[in-house]
């Protein structure tokens, strides 16, 4: 097989050399935003963080040292109210789950343009809100699914498209982590069903949910799931591990494991009727992505250089806002995600399997 490896890291969707720079509002200041997001920002081609927006005006304030782009640092009422509107153009939604649609609904209001956190709310109601915001108001709202902007994944797809494979038949999906382990609390938002909407499913469960989705080009049919938990500090959300089963058309079966509670480990395996893609490690944007093509009796370990996802996602997003083009995994998008891990709680619970065709 001709096997484009010079390829791998090209981005496929960029059309421009210099289209401009995309400011960006950061609303919400935890870890994820100031460890990943705004260093990322940082190495991009297409962006710039001028305004840092916390619950906590002395966090937002202090934050500012974390790039010297950054011009403002604000409240959550401020940022609502509408202060330094003037100096950015896009905002970055990285609140708990139950917090997003405030800050979506203010951006539209302000006619800025959304990258929201994935899942997009912690319920399908509050995730319908957000859909009829961007529609409403003419505005981009894209969830941050990075893994459909990481190369690795893009090509992944091409091979599939392309019939590598064959036609697909089964997928394989794994996500876990130590959640306590990382964030040591278990009075933490992610525990709290109200604020994530489940633990496990929402936070973990969606990546080879929506990355399948991606490399099929296809919506599920029906869903089955189990859900366990042993620790107390999991009890109120339910899910600390689950496994649950997609199946898609013309027969595709999915099949996924998630856990908060378990060694870090990621992969995505797409077995088709003529070969396999695997991708291992696949999630976790610090860790090298592995990609391995199987063919017959032929099996290519494909080295390639290593990208970071965030700059890639946040790339992409300024790209396409600079030069006028849709983007991928958009509000209707990221909305078919929360009916299917709302139908994995309610598989989850009843034992059934649930219908999803009409989504």
């Amino acid at each position: 097989m001709d096997f484009p490896v010079d390829q791998m890291t090209e981005r496929d969707w960029q059309t421009a050399e210099d289209p401009g720079t995309v400011r960006f509002a950061m609303v919400g200041l935890g870890w994820w935003t100031r460890a990943e997001a705004v260093p990322a920002v940082e190495e991009s081609d297409f962006c710039e963080t001028t305004v840092l927006v916390s619950g906590s005006k002395e966090k937002a304030r202090a934050g500012k040292d974390l790039a010297g782009s950054i011009e403002h640092g604000i409240t959550y009422e401020e940022f609502h109210d509408g202060v330094a509107a003037d100096a950015f153009d896009a905002v970055y939604v990285c609140t708990p789950n139950a917090l997003h649609l405030p800050f979506v609904e203010t951006a539209a209001r302000l006619d800025k343009d959304v990258l929201c956190e994935k899942p997009m709310e912690a319920t399908v109601a509050r995730a319908r809100e957000i859909v009829e915001l961007a529609s409403a108001h003419d505005i981009e709202v894209m969830v941050a699914y990075r893994m459909q902007t990481e190369p690795v994944v893009r090509r992944a797809r091409e091979l599939v498209r392309e019939g590598v494979i064959g036609d697909p038949v089964l997928v394989h999906g794994n996500m876990s982590q130590r959640l306590l382990d990382i964030i040591p609390d278990p009075d933490q938002w992610r525990l709290d069903p109200d604020t994530s909407g489940g633990a496990t499913v929402m936070d973990m469960g969606v990546y080879p949910i929506n990355t399948t989705r991606f490399l099929l080009d296809s919506d599920p049919t029906a869903v089955q799931a189990r859900t366990a938990h042993e620790q107390a500090a999991f009890a109120d959300v339910g899910d600390e591990h689950a496994a649950f089963t997609l199946e898609f058309p013309d027969g595709v079966y999915a099949a996924c494991t998630a856990s908060q509670n378990a060694y870090k480990s990621s992969h995505l395996r797409v077995t088709g009727t003529e070969g396999e893609i695997a991708i291992d490690p696949a999630f976790f944007n610090e860790k090298d992505r592995g990609f391995r093509v199987s063919v017959a009796d032929e099996h290519w370990e494909v080295g390639f250089e290593q990208l970071d996802q965030m700059t890639e996602e946040f790339d992409y997003f300024a790209h396409a806002l600079l030069t006028g083009r849709p983007v991928c995994a958009d509000a209707e998008h990221g909305f078919v995600d929360m009916c299917v891990l709302e139908s994995i709680y309610e598989a989850a619970d009843s034992g059934e399997t649930v219908d999803v065709s009409g989504l």
